[in-house]
């Protein structure tokens, strides 16, 4: 949600919405990995908050509220900062728009996935429109996972875009190697690999430097590299990808290919990415 400096300072001098009674918000559905992931690594600040008050907007103060929903300008005490360079202030202040049936109910704890207002230290703008979750110890620390493993020495980058590919048979029939390379948006390699042999599963592995493993195995799910991999990568190779290749190798590298997505799996989420 994008605030308005002017707009903000306004809210926070001022607030003459209505009171928001002490009732529970309905429960969201259950997030996905793919959907904590979407919000963490694209928020600043991450922290665990109590609410301390909560007012609900007049509609001059709350524009482009979608339909069917109310704007809220929470007040909350930070119980833990969970991600955050620099620290933030023991109360913010933030702005949440919920479906209008909906009351925050006061100490009542959640998780926000925010960045810092411009010029005002203790006001935070949610990376999302959904991005306030009920706290829960376990979603924290999903989170904190999320976190780590991003934050991590040789954590892996974000795919931008997929670049050449090659497919080498073998001196057996049935043997072959396909080595698809990856564009990230820091210019590490990464690579898909894919080994056929006679009378063997074929076997694929991700490779983050020059060389490959042929031991390595597959990421495990619900971790980074299988989140870069299986919410990045399209269903099918492009076609500029195999403009080199001749027939009988393009259709061996996108065989190839769907072996791999085939193995990573659905990228699943339960909301609607904003």
């Amino acid at each position: 949600m994008r605030i308005k400096l002017v707009a903000a300072a306004a809210i926070l001098a001022a607030t003459t919405g209505q009171a928001v009674e002490s009732q529970p918000v309905p429960t969201p559905p259950a997030l996905s990995y793919a959907d904590l992931a979407d919000l963490a690594l694209s928020a600043p600040i991450v922290a665990h908050v109590r609410v301390a008050d909560a007012d609900r907007l007049d509609a001059e103060l709350a524009p482009n509220v979608p339909a069917g929903h109310r704007r809220f300008l929470v007040e909350a005490d930070v119980v833990a900062l969970i991600r955050g360079s620099g620290g933030i202030e023991g109360r913010v202040s933030y702005l949440v728009d919920m479906p209008a049936d909906s009351r925050l109910r006061r100490r009542s704890e959640h998780l926000v996935l925010a960045r810092r207002a411009p010029n005002r230290p203790a006001m935070l703008q949610l990376v999302a429109p959904d991005a306030q979750l009920p706290y829960t110890p376990e979603a924290a620390e999903r989170l904190r996972a999320i976190l780590r493993e991003a934050g991590a020495a040789g954590a892996p980058a974000r795919i931008t875009g997929i670049g050449r590919a090659f497919h080498v048979p073998g001196s057996l029939a049935g043997e072959s190697e396909t080595q698809i390379f990856l564009q990230t948006h820091d210019e590490r390699p990464i690579s898909l690999n894919v080994l056929r042999r006679p009378g063997e599963q074929p076997r694929w592995s991700v490779a983050l430097s020059e060389m490959v493993d042929e031991a390595a195995a597959p990421p495990a799910p619900d971790t980074l590299l299988w989140y870069r991999l299986a919410c990045t990568l399209p269903a099918r190779l492009p076609g500029d990808v195999l403009r080199e290749a001749g027939s009988e190798e393009a259709q061996a590298i996108q065989a190839d290919y769907r072996l791999v997505i085939e193995g990573l799996g659905p990228c699943t989420r339960s909301r609607a990415r904003r």
